[in-house]
């Protein structure tokens, strides 16, 4: 099973990167470089297999706790993380094809990259301060399964 060391850096990692991503898209010239695509999907890489490592890993003792604060606390994040993952996919499918960034609106593409990095963010700041805080209850500090 996944520790706290390793979720913990992973997320750190995703936070620096939306950061760095954010400030490279503002000029457009820098949008259409190898290295911002190869930055952007290493990114959007990284953030899919947080959130499905978080889906295999934790929700399952959450979700069949005997504690029902505990067991709804796990389907309202599973809730969000599906709603994410709907906004993402729509997100990528507009932006994306094969691998390479499709901007015909520059501005429209920075707004909306945005807004899904701030929602990004804040979920992490959220599972950080609300939902770590009930794994490792329910986990124990090492999560060892």
């Amino acid at each position: 099973m996944v520790t706290f060391e390793e979720l913990n850096q992973q997320d750190h990692k995703i936070a620096e990167r939306t950061k760095i991503m954010l400030y490279m898209i503002q000029d457009r010239t820098i949008c259409d470089t190898d290295v911002t695509c190869d930055l952007f999907f290493d990114l959007t890489d990284r953030i899919k297999k947080q959130m499905d490592l978080k889906e295999r890993e934790l929700y399952k003792g959450l979700l069949t706790n005997s504690d029902k604060s505990i067991k709804l606390m796990a389907e309202n994040f599973l809730s969000g993380s599906a709603a994410i993952k709907s906004i993402f996919k729509r997100y990528m499918k507009r932006w994306c094809h094969n691998k390479n960034l499709r901007i015909k609106n520059h501005d429209q593409f920075v707004t909306e990259t945005e807004e899904l990095f701030e929602m990004i963010e804040t979920r992490l700041i959220d599972e950080t301060e609300k939902f770590y805080p009930i794994v490792r209850r329910v986990y124990g500090e090492k999560m060892a399964a």
